[in-house]
């Protein structure tokens, strides 16, 4: 049975951290294992990464799963708690909350807990999503910081809506909207992502919270993650299961969308929507097989797709197959499927075997 994997680099990840840490020596490094460490693997990456200073992740059940596989590290949940006993169980598991709402602080304010908790005050300077108005930062921030539930002092940020459009001056007015708000505020500030990270300088702070840069790809439209120094992280590779001639004019695939040009070799790929390869994807997207470049032809399947073989002719059952990765970058496909090498990394579904290399 052919059974596709995902062979994750820990090297390549080490690397990239380093190179977090190079962009932005000054501040401290935050993590982002959302998404099952966008489909690396939460714990895996989290072990892998002992000097990052925090992790963070979405909700208080990844949180959970890191504390008890015995990660010590200070774990920032980013949605924050929406009820009183989600904030006893950040009390009781020494976990830091981010706190976008007035009723977030009225739990605070009338919960007991076993501890006093380290929040994250966020603040919307432009993204349109969670956080309080930067008219009503202040009154957050002293309520939070008089309330005995919240260890001081309280952290501050916020999130870049378009940091990865160079060119664009909201990211500039975002910034100074952050700094002009909480410039009376005690306590570290981070508002950088990795696209920040790596082009402005100016947004580091006290402490950056790196994403798909650690996984190897780019927050740049256009650019590929090795241009920036980065290395792969993920490579998800299958086997071609069934190589054929098909004669000029036969069909491949479901709705005849395609038709051989003349008598060619076709090759079938244990791979489909149903282990996270687009159904969406432009026709003549590539995979790697020997080093070559074969293009898909005819829809994607629920577990498989099909390529022309007419650039690697000696190809054969059993022979390996590169969705992504090493010598085909992620953001490659992405952009084939009009989408972002993020949906790619953290799409990958349960039938997909992660391996450590």
């Amino acid at each position: 049975m052919v059974t596709p994997v995902a062979e994750i680099n820990l090297g390549a990840l080490q690397h990239n951290f380093a190179v977090v840490r190079s962009c932005a020596p000054h501040s401290k490094v935050l993590a982002m294992l959302k998404a099952n460490a966008y489909g690396h693997g939460l714990v895996r990456v989290a072990r892998a990464l002992p000097d990052a200073d925090a992790f963070a992740v979405a909700r208080l059940d990844e949180a959970l799963i890191l504390r008890n596989a015995g990660i010590t590290q200070p774990i920032v949940v980013m949605m924050g708690f929406a009820k009183a006993n989600e904030l006893q169980l950040l009390a009781e598991y020494d976990l830091q909350s981010i706190v976008h709402s007035d009723y977030q602080i009225d739990y605070l304010e009338n919960t007991p807990l076993v501890r006093p908790i380290t929040v994250w005050l966020k603040i919307e300077t432009g993204l349109g999503r969670l956080g309080f108005l930067m008219t009503d930062a202040k009154s957050a921030y002293e309520r939070l910081m008089a309330c005995p539930q919240v260890a001081k002092p309280v952290c501050i940020m916020s999130h870049f809506a378009s940091a990865e459009l160079l060119d664009n001056p909201k990211t500039v007015q975002q910034l100074a909207r952050f700094q002009e708000t909480t410039q009376a505020f005690e306590g570290p500030k981070s508002i950088a992502k990795s696209a920040a990270i790596m082009a402005i300088p100016q947004t580091h702070l006290d402490w950056v919270r790196p994403g798909v840069m650690l996984y190897g790809g780019s927050p740049f439209p256009g650019e590929i993650g090795l241009s920036r120094g980065l290395q792969v992280v993920m490579t998800v590779k299958s086997e071609l299961i069934s190589v054929k001639k098909l004669s000029t004019g036969e069909t491949v695939g479901y709705g005849e969308t395609w038709r051989c040009e003349a008598n060619m070799p076709v090759g079938v790929v244990s791979f489909g929507y149903a282990d996270g390869y687009p159904r969406h994807i432009t026709p003549g997207a590539p995979v790697l097989i020997h080093g070559v470049r074969c293009p898909i032809i005819g829809r994607i399947s629920m577990d498989m797709l099909t390529v022309d073989l007419r650039p690697c002719p000696h190809a054969k059952v059993g022979d390996v197959v590169t969705l992504w990765g090493e010598g085909l970058p992620v953001e490659e496909i992405a952009r084939c499927a009009n989408t972002i090498p993020y949906t790619l990394m953290v799409g990958l579904t349960r039938r997909v075997r992660v391996v450590e290399k």
